[in-house]
């Protein structure tokens, strides 16, 4: 059944590659141009075009096949988490305005979900979920006269979590059984510089925890290995889309690099392959270092 999930998924994307073709085809089904209630009519011209503004906001994709070097940790002992799995994210943004300082900076609400599925696994549970909203105010920026040459400047408050709760105080029938406190979150601001250079993009993004949060009880340390500042490079080269990122913590010297490759296979669905290593895949190993090489589609970039 898992199988048939992930075709139904591919197709269903694949579909939605050329929606402006089945725009026009579905459109024309229905009598839209004849209907004198203007209000009504503009509503259901926006329900047929499935307009509701919503956005690419990271990167969309369904990784089938995700290698990971040596086993997960398991955290509650009839776990046996296998070290092949499937990987699958859906992040979205909302526009909400422009200009409320006259600046012409634009208003967005996101939200961002990325499970890690076991999925070659007997009952095929999902080892870890993460969920991260987010609201953000970005800044255009015309520099065309520096080396830098930046085009935005984005601030933005953000939580992350994975939903799990705190066990750590519940009874169990044995001491072993119970997987303690698997519950892991955290509140951040977040600056971000863009810049390009022909076609090279380079994101600069500062983060910092909200102010009494860095030391939430779920995971205290949780800088020490995420880090407070990044660099991610997007490079295209044709049809080609190169990235790479990097971040971690100075002091401490933990952190994580990242590259992904991606190149079109149709319009809007991309053959996607990423390497991991280091700290802070998924929130539930944010201590655990891990080496992960996995592939499939993007259905963004």
């Amino acid at each position: 059944m898992r199988y048939v999930f992930i075709l139904l998924f591919l197709y269903t994307a694949s579909l939605s590659a050329d929606i402006n073709s089945i725009k026009g085809t579905e459109l024309d089904k229905y009598e839209v141009n004849e209907i004198e209630d203007i209000k009504a009519k503009k509503a259901m011209q926006k329900w047929l075009n499935r307009d509701f503004g919503l956005k690419p906001h990271k990167i969309n994709y369904l990784l089938p096949f995700g290698y990971k070097e040596g086993a997960y940790k398991s955290y509650v002992p009839t776990d046996e988490y296998r070290n092949v799995e499937a990987e699958l994210q859906v992040s979205l943004k909302l526009y909400l305005g422009t200009g409320l300082f006259g600046l012409n900076e634009s208003y967005y609400l996101a939200y961002s979900h990325r499970a890690f599925w076991q999925i070659y696994s007997e009952s095929s549970p999902f080892r870890e979920t993460n969920y991260n909203p987010e609201g953000f105010i970005e800044f255009p920026v015309s520099d065309k006269d520096t080396l830098f040459n930046m085009k935005s400047i984005k601030l933005g408050l953000a939580h992350t979590s994975n939903g799990q709760g705190d066990n750590a105080n519940v009874v169990y029938a044995t001491p072993a059984d119970n997987p303690g406190n698997r519950s892991r979150s955290l509140n951040y601001m977040y600056s971000e510089f863009a810049f390009q250079y022909d076609t090279l993009l380079t994101e600069f993004r500062l983060i910092s925890p909200f102010p009494g949060t860095a030391d939430d009880k779920d995971n205290p340390d949780i800088m020490d290995y995420l880090g407070y500042t990044s660099v991610k490079l997007n490079y295209f080269t044709g049809r080609h889309m190169f990235t790479f990122m990097g971040r971690g913590n100075f002091t401490t010297g933990y952190g994580a690099v990242e590259a992904t490759y991606s190149y079109p296979l149709i319009d809007n669905a991309y053959f996607f392959m990423k390497v991991f290593s280091g700290y802070g895949e998924s929130l539930i190993d944010y201590d655990n270092h891990v080496t992960k090489f996995s592939v499939g589609f993007s259905f963004s970039r």
